[in-house]
């Protein structure tokens, strides 16, 4: 993860805006890609890409403000993305939600998304980049134990 400061790191943002500024409607792309890159989108990088896109800050920090998924500061602990979606409602995932918060206390951070396309096979998670399906207490808290 780069510093929200550092020389090279800003030079890898201008290098993720390169490669995405040719797109209509750009924006998300482009932050979703440093959020990948970084594991958050720093004041810095907001300044960087406003510039970029002839943008106002706020125009690029109410997206990035607006979005679940992006981050303003690093998230210290590892995270696991339970989709919270009706399919996997309907599957059990609201109850197994508060047990796998209960289960992973201060050490892993149980974020909630809404939908991650597995709506047969949920509850789902994500962790990293890797989707988990057909969830249950057991295999979700073997999830967090490894962590």
């Amino acid at each position: 993860m780069n510093l929200p400061n550092d020389a090279a790191g800003q030079e890898d943002v201008r290098a993720i805006i390169s490669r995405h500024a040719h797109r209509e409607g750009a924006l998300l792309p482009i932050l979703h890609a440093i959020q990948a890159d970084r594991g958050w989108i720093d004041e810095t990088a907001i300044r960087t890409v406003a510039h970029a896109l002839n943008l106002s800050r706020a125009e690029v920090h109410g997206v990035v403000s607006f979005y679940h998924d992006f981050r303003t500061r690093p998230e210290p602990r590892p995270v696991i993305k339970l989709c919270r979606a009706e399919a996997c409602q309907a599957r059990g995932s609201e109850p197994l939600a508060e047990w796998a918060q209960s289960r992973a206390g201060d050490r892993v951070a149980i974020e909630p998304v809404y939908c991650l396309g597995l709506c047969s096979v949920g509850p789902n998670a994500m962790l990293g980049d890797d989707v988990h399906a057909r969830l249950d207490q057991a295999s979700l808290g073997a999830l967090i134990e490894a962590l």
